[in-house]
């Protein structure tokens, strides 16, 4: 990782949405940094990969959005 400013505000919203989702009890496994955006040459922040889900992931994902708390099945 460098130590580059855009590249540490990736990883603190990385870190903030992990720990948001994980609140409701959502986890995104594949909920990342996006590698070739962090590997370009550009100076724009990396992007975050959110990833794929399940069926149920995404309900809840879309309640805990919605402001509504949905138990996990």
């Amino acid at each position: 990782m460098s130590d580059h400013a855009a590249d540490r505000e990736a990883i603190k919203a990385l870190t903030e949405l992990r720990a948001a989702l994980a609140a409701h009890g959502i986890t995104l496994p594949s909920l990342d940094l996006h590698l070739p955006s962090y590997a370009s040459a550009y100076q724009t922040p990396p992007l975050l990969a959110l990833g794929n889900c399940n069926i149920d992931t995404a309900h809840r994902l879309a309640a805990a959005l919605q402001g509504q708390v949905r138990a996990a099945r």
